[in-house]
Order: structure tokens, then sequence, then C-alpha cells
């Protein structure tokens, strides 16, 4: 028996950290087992502020931890709720930080639903070993369709809903309405009629069966055996669009091209027109932009020649010297200007000359002067002092007096105004 130190140096070198096993297992896990349906009671049941759904599947014998996330739930039909039979799609999984495989779901049915699940996939099974769903059956759907023709019911909002994408993406075709029930009794016959109609016109260059989503009870017309077998044997090239693009149905597999729902047909049917719509805006302003370039060039080139025919012209000759013998005019008559200012110029400058010379000036300058000394004295004479308001006393000898203490009481005086004088007597 091999000792347990032996066994670890023999495959020290294959060591696994716990990671590295645990991403083995999950890869394992994740290719070896795939997508499948599961059925169980769900329990432990807890929706996130998230969005996403935790639960476990159980039934006598074992559990299974599975999540469902925000955008495959929003998708649900089903309302979740504790002890409810489910039937679950989806694929197996490791949840690595626990070290717990878990069951990442995708789409969640009630369990009395999983009868209709059970025919479906019994269903398709059988059609697809007949080669009803073979790929080399399947017929390219043409790139520019001038007539479509839609099975659905008139009244729906899928029609609305292709009609209007169509109408935005600017599809110049022909849409056809084949009106028929698409879910109920009698559902998958009327449609079925509707593609032998369609095929016996001749006129659909493409035909396009289809309905807005809904529960498994609601599209299972779409699975009837009837229908599915009619879209294959439909002789015009036939696309399914079906539901929502969780929702699968056996004339999805039956159907030439599948599109996840109307709207994503009509934006499959009007892409290629599309494209070239835009490959012809742009060749067409490639032309546009051509034509201007060499129009632009032509122009060029025929105002050069018409420039060179003007100068070649005896009309273009004489006008050259017409212009030729205008410049030397303007010129003289500039020169002559000129000459005639300077001339001036040196006159006034002469005559400025002989003003300041002048000895007129010279007795005005004297003049000014004078008034100037006589304003001065004028002001300065004592008249002037008594017309502003003051008065000169004098003593009896006519003396004028400057000083109060050259005063005695009983003195006489005088006091000279402007306009005379008066006796005063000291006190």
């Amino acid at each position: 028996m091999v000792a347990g130190e032996d066994l670890f140096s023999a495959s020290e070198s294959r060591v696994e950290t716990v990671s590295e096993f645990t991403r083995r297992v999950k890869v394992l896990v994740e290719t070896g087992i795939r997508p499948c349906w599961v059925r169980g009671e769900l329990s432990n049941l807890r929706l996130q502020s998230s969005g996403h759904a935790y639960f476990s599947l159980k039934d006598a014998g074992a559990q299974l931890s599975a999540v469902l996330f925000r955008g495959d739930a929003a998708r649900q039909t089903v309302k979740l709720r504790e002890g409810m039979q489910v039937v679950v799609y989806g694929e197996a999984s490791v949840y690595e930080q626990r070290g717990q495989y878990q069951m990442i779901v995708r789409a969640v049915v009630e369990d009395g639903v999983g009868r209709l699940q059970r025919e479906f996939e019994a269903l398709k099974r059988r059609l697809e070993a007949e080669g009803l769903f073979a790929p080399e059956k399947k017929r390219p759907i043409p790139a520019l369709p001038l007539t479509v023709g839609f099975i659905t019911s008139p009244t729906g909002a899928a029609v609305r809903d292709f009609l209007r994408i169509l109408q935005r993406r600017g599809w110049r075709g022909r849409v056809v309405v084949l009106p028929a029930k698409v879910q109920g009794v009698g559902a998958s016959a009327e449609m079925a009629e509707m593609i032998e109609l369609a095929c016996g016109l001749g006129i659909f260059d493409l035909l396009v069966i289809g309905r807005g989503g809904g529960s498994i009870e609601d599209l299972w017309a779409f699975n009837e055996e009837p229908l599915v077998r009619a879209v294959a044997a439909c002789t015009v090239p036939i696309i399914s669009a079906v539901g929502h693009e969780i929702d699968f149905t056996l004339c999805d597999f039956a159907a030439d091209v599948r599109a996840e729902t109307p709207s994503a047909a009509a934006e499959l049917i009007s892409s290629h027109f599309v494209a070239c719509a835009e490959r012809l805006a742009r060749a067409g302003e490639s032309m546009t932009d051509a034509l201007e370039h060499w129009q632009a060039i032509a122009e060029e080139r025929l105002d050069h020649a018409r420039s060179r025919l003007r100068l070649l012209a005896p009309a273009a000759v004489i006008e050259r010297g017409w212009l030729r013998l205008d410049d030397c005019s303007n010129r003289i008559r500039a020169a002559l200007r000129a000459a005639t200012q300077i001339r001036h110029q040196r006159v006034a400058a002469a005559k400025a000359r002989l003003q300041q010379a002048s000895p007129v000036v010279r007795v005005q300058f004297a003049a000014q002067r004078l008034q100037g000394l006589a304003l001065r004295l004028q002001s300065a004479s004592p008249a002037s002092v008594l017309n502003r308001g003051y008065a000169l006393m004098r003593d009896e000898r006519d003396r004028p007096i400057t000083r109060r203490a050259g005063i005695k009481p009983g003195q006489k005086l005088s006091a000279e105004f402007s306009d005379g004088k008066v006796p005063l007597r000291a006190d």
C-alpha cells in the first residue's frame, strides 16, 4: 500500500488549488450537461429588489438550487409562488464562490403545461426524423421582395408593429394581410388554408406567418402538425415570426427562416432594401459631386477661353489703348496738381514770414502790452479800491490815516467814498 507522503510526492506537480479544481468542475458541468427541462416543486423563493429570483426545485428524492436572472424573469408569464409545481428550462452551472452547482433558468412553465411541452418535444422528434426540418430544404429569403403576405390576425398588435417598422424604414413594397385566427380551436386549420391560398395565387414573393407573444397554450396552434406540414410544404419562401425571443414553435423549425418577433421579421425583410437605398443615396451623392466637379472645370475652361478671345479681339486692343491713354492723362494731371500745390505752399510760407516781419504786427503787439499795463495800473489805483466798497479815512489836513492809534478823541476826520466825502468826529 502506498503511503500518503509517497503519493503526494509522486503527484506534487499536478496539485490544484481549490479555485482551479472548482473551475475545472464548472467547465465539465457546463459543457457536459446540455440545457434541458426539469420538473419539481418550487421552494425557498427569494425575489430580490434587483429583479433576480432565487429558489430551489425539489422532489421526494433531491433538491436543486436555481436562479432566474432579471432579463429572463421579465419575459416570463408565470408568477412564481412558493410550493407551485413547475417545469423549468435552463443549463447547469457552478457557483464557484460556494462550490455549489445550480441551474440557470431561462423559462418557467406551470407543471400543467408540462404535458404540452412533452407533446411538443415528441412531435418535434418525429417530424425531425422525417427530415421536415432539414437545413437543405431551407430556401433563401428574397433580397428585395415586392409583395409580402402576412398570415396573422388583422386586429392584433403584431400586424401594426410589422407595418409600422416597414413604414419607418421606408420600405417600398406591398403587404397583403391574409386574415386568420392565431389561437384557439380552428386557428391551425385557418392558417394552413391561408398558406395554400397564397401559394395558389402566385403573387407573393415572400410569406410571413406569426403573432405576438403569449403563453404556450396561446401559441399552441403553431405547434399543430397540419400547420407545421403546411409551412414546410409552402412553395413560397416563408418566415416564421411567432411570439418573443424565448418562444419557439414547430413552425419556426419548418419555416425557411425564423424571426424572433414580427418586428424582427419586418427588419429582416427591409434590411437589404435599406442597405440598397443607402448605397443608392451614396452613389447619387457621388454622382452629384462628380458632375459638379466636372461642371466647375468646364466652366473654368470656358471662362479662360472667353478671356483669351477678349484679349485677342480688336476691340480689346482698342480698349487697352484707351486704358493706357486714360492712365497717362491721370498721371499728368496728378503731377500738375502736385507741382501747383507745392508752389502754393511755398507762397503761403513766404506770406507768413512777411507777416511776422511786418511793423504792423509789432505795433499791435506793443499796443496789447500797453493796454495790459494800463489795466493793471487802473486796478491798483485808490479809485478802483473805493469802487469795490472800501472807504479812505483822512485827518483835518487831508492826510490818509492808516492806523487806529493815530486817531485822538474829538479829532475831526473825513471818510472818502467813491462818490464823495463825509465829515466825521472821533469819540
